[in-house]
């Protein structure tokens, strides 16, 4: 992923949140475009009742197209660890090679994430993974 600029489908509905930009694709995968911004127990929490409003409860599989941000703290990780398998039924992380990975070791260090998860510098690739979870 060279430096490119995400940008949702024109007629989409966006959803702006604190710490994401999202869409819902034409398949029912979300698609978050993430902001450098360190995540709190608080801006997840909001971040989590916006995607629940976005897919009306529903768990969907999740498109991240990540960027650097601050490292939150021990809370904050064992939090969102903790609200992931509550939205979203996997995840495909969208990143520069090392990102998706550095964030993969520093939420799950001690035990696997609860939700299939895994990364990718292809975004075609990362969609074709995770139609499985439709």
């Amino acid at each position: 992923m060279k430096n490119k600029v995400i940008l949702p489908p024109p007629g989409k509905e966006i959803f702006e949140g604190e710490i994401a930009t999202y869409w819902l694709d034409a398949e029912g995968i979300l698609v978050s475009v993430s902001k450098s911004l360190t995540r709190t127990v608080e801006n997840i929490s909001g971040n989590v009742a916006l995607v629940k409003q976005i897919t009306q409860n529903k768990r969907v599989p999740l498109l991240i197209y990540l960027s650097k941000s601050g490292v939150p703290d021990k809370e904050t990780r064992k939090f969102a660890a903790k609200q992931l398998p509550e939205i979203y039924s996997a995840m495909a992380m969208v990143s520069k090679p090392g990102l998706a990975k550095f964030i993969m070791n520093l939420l799950f260090r001690f035990k696997p994430p609860p939700i299939p998860m895994k990364s990718f510098v292809n975004d075609k690739e990362a969609k074709g993974w995770l139609k499985q979870f439709l």
